[in-house]
C-alpha cells in the first residue's frame, strides 16, 4: 500500500460508528462531503493516516446515529468509496448472536449472508442495464485472513466463518422469527451488512464484516429479551477491541489483491454495451468504464 496518496485518496475504508474514529494513532487530514449519482452518502467522509497508512471512515448512520438501517443510502456510502481509491472495505457492525457458544463480547467473522431486507435499493445496475455478480461466496476471505490475524492479535475471542442473517428492521425479532432464524443455524443477525455486501462486490472492492455480538436476540430463555439499553452497554465495551483489531488489520492488508474481488464484473453484464443507455453509462462510469469503454458510447 502506497504511503504517498493525497489526502483526498485512501485504499482501505472502514464503515461503522462514528467511536471509531477516535482511534490511537490515526490522523485526520480532512473531511469531505461526496456528491454521487445515487444520493449523498450518510456522511462526510473523514480521511486520514493510521500509522502512517491512508485510511477513509464513514459513519454507516451518520453521526449521531441519525439514520436508522433502511434508510441508509448504501449505494451512495460504495460510490463514495470507490470514488476516493478504495479497493477494501472493513465493515464493523453490532449484531444478536444466535449461539449459546457465541456470547456478547466475542467477535465473528461471518462469512455468509441471507438477505431478508425489504425495501432497500440493491444494486447499482438499472435502468437499461443488467448485471448479475456472483454472491456465492460474499466476503473476501483474503480480507477476511486478515481481520482473523488482527482479533488473534488483540487477544479477542474469535469465531471465524458463519452466517449472519440481515433483517430489515428497525424493529428487533419477534421471538417467532428469533426462533425460525435459530432454526435455520444462522450464527448472528443484524440489520446493516445488506445491500451493503451485494454493492461492494459490484463496485469490485473486497468485503469483510468485523461482527460484534451485543446480546442473544429474544430466543435465549434464560436472557432478558433484547433492549436498546443492554445493546449499548455491550457495544461501549466491544468498541476498544474492534479499534485494536483494525488498527492491526489495516497494517496487514496492504498486500496485492490475489483474491477474486477486483474483477467481479468481468462476466456479470449481460447487456450488450451498444445497448446501454448513454445516460446509464455516463452514470456508471466509474464502476464499467473498463468493461464497456467510453461513457459517451450507446444510443
Amino acid at each position: 500500500m502506497a504511503k504517498g496518496k493525497a489526502v483526498n485518496q485512501a485504499e482501505i475504508a472502514i464503515i461503522g460508528g462514528s467511536g471509531l474514529y477516535e482511534m490511537e494513532g490515526f490522523e485526520r487530514v480532512r473531511e469531505v462531503r461526496m456528491r454521487t449519482p445515487f444520493g449523498d452518502p450518510s456522511d462526510a467522509l473523514v480521511i486520514g493516516r493510521l500509522d502512517g497508512l491512508p485510511v477513509a471512515f464513514l459513519s454507516r448512520h451518520g453521526r449521531g446515529h441519525r439514520l436508522a438501517p433502511g434508510e441508509i443510502n448504501y449505494r451512495a456510502n460504495i460510490y463514495a468509496l470507490k470514488a476516493i481509491g478504495v479497493s477494501r472495505v472493513l465493515s464493523v457492525s453490532a449484531v444478536g448472536s444466535m449461539k449459546e457458544t457465541i456470547a456478547p463480547g466475542h467477535v465473528v467473522l461471518p462469512d455468509q449472508f441471507i438477505d431478508l431486507t425489504k425495501r432497500r435499493a440493491s444494486t447499482f445496475f438499472e435502468k437499461g442495464m443488467v448485471v448479475h455478480v456472483s454472491m456465492a461466496d460474499p466476503i473476501c476471505p483474503q480480507l477476511s485472513a486478515v481481520l482473523a490475524k488482527g482479533a488473534e492479535n488483540a487477544g479477542a475471542t474469535l469465531h471465524r466463518g458463519g452466517t449472519y442473517v440481515c433483517m430489515e428492521g428497525p424493529q428487533f425479532s419477534t421471538r417467532a422469527e428469533s426462533l425460525v432464524y435459530r432454526g435455520w443455524g444462522v450464527d448472528v443477525i443484524g440489520m446493516t451488512n445488506m445491500p451493503e455486501a451485494k454493492l461492494a462486490r459490484e463496485a469490485e472492492l473486497c468485503y469483510a464484516t468485523i461482527a460484534l455480538p451485543t446480546d442473544y436476540d429474544c430466543w435465549h430463555e434464560s436472557e432478558e429479551a433484547v433492549s436498546v439499553d443492554a445493546i449499548l452497554g455491550t457495544l461501549r465495551k466491544n468498541v476498544d477491541l474492534a479499534k485494536r483489531i483494525l488498527k492491526i488489520a489495516v497494517g496487514l492488508a496492504g498486500e496485492p489483491r490475489t483474491c477474486r474481488c477486483g474483477s467481479a464484473l468481468q462476466y456479470a453484464i449481460l447487456t450488450d454495451p451498444g445497448a446501454i443507455p448513454a445516460a446509464a453509462k455516463q452514470r456508471l462510469a466509474l464502476l464499467i468504464g473498463r468493461y464497456v469503454g467510453s461513457k459517451k458510447g450507446g444510443r
